[in-house]
């Protein structure tokens, strides 16, 4: 995808898919910039590859509106929010054992930190005239697993509904708002989870279609797909890329 001279704002950019997001969109031309609250694996993945760190927490009001207003000054403008930044904390668990304090801190990182993302980002694609926005939610926001993550799976079905409500209200302003959904994805979180029980990895690798995780790049792709004007006509979508995880009923043997 081209996406030359286009200028993105990833947050939580400094590893896993966000990393990965970063490196493509530098590679297709964008001018990128990254966020994250580690300013030491920030700072490296930065230097790394090339694109502007800025040390932010999302889920803190101020520092949003700082981040937009530091990357549009740096570069001119801003013409993608890739808003990626999330938590998936092991206690949340079931709802008969998250207590409070566990579902605040997702809400504020998945669902707030989304809302302040677009709530201080939209109006900078306004002043460009459109743009894309791209909020990471999951396909948990649209399945249902009894190996649960209470406030995870509701702040991604947040983030779909919020989407949709964006995506309708700025779509004659040129702006296009769509959640992208991924599968089960072969981050190091993941890994290491599955690497230490492996039974957990079986429990749900029969549930996908094609048995496996997937690749960081083949969620990028799509997140390119969606960045540039090849998608000019997909506008409030749950973009799934889940390698037919939402699809199966029952999954080959």
């Amino acid at each position: 995808m081209n996406l030359k001279n286009a200028v993105a704002l990833i947050t939580g950019g400094s590893s896993g898919i966000g990393r990965a997001i970063a490196q493509a969109l530098a590679a297709s031309g964008a001018r990128v910039a990254i966020t994250g609250r580690d300013e030491r694996r920030l700072t490296e993945t930065a230097r790394n590859l090339g694109v502007h760190a800025i040390h932010s927490n999302v889920a803190v009001e101020a520092e949003v509106e700082q981040m937009y207003a530091v990357t549009a000054e740096r570069f001119g403008g801003i013409d993608v929010l890739y808003n990626n930044a999330g938590i998936s904390p092991a206690d949340d668990d079931s709802i008969l054992v998250t207590d409070a304090d566990a579902w605040d801190r997702v809400q504020d990182v998945n669902t707030k930190g989304v809302y302040f993302c677009c709530k201080h980002g939209i109006p900078h694609l306004l002043e460009r005239g459109g743009g894309s926005v791209i909020n990471v939610a999951s396909f948990v926001a649209i399945l249902g697993a009894a190996t649960s993550q209470i406030s995870y799976s509701a702040s991604k079905g947040a983030v779909l509904s919020m989407s949709r409500e964006l995506a309708v209200q700025f779509a004659r302003q040129g702006i296009r708002v769509n959640s992208l959904c991924p599968g089960p994805v072969e981050t190091p979180l993941l890994l290491r989870i599955f690497g230490d029980d492996p039974a957990a990895l079986e429990r749900r690798r029969i549930h996908w279609p094609m048995g496996r995780l997937a690749k960081p790049r083949e969620v990028v792709n799509g997140a390119l797909f969606l960045a540039s004007d090849e998608s000019s006509y997909v506008n409030g979508t749950s973009f799934l890329v889940d390698g037919g995880l939402t699809a199966a009923y029952v999954t080959p043997e």
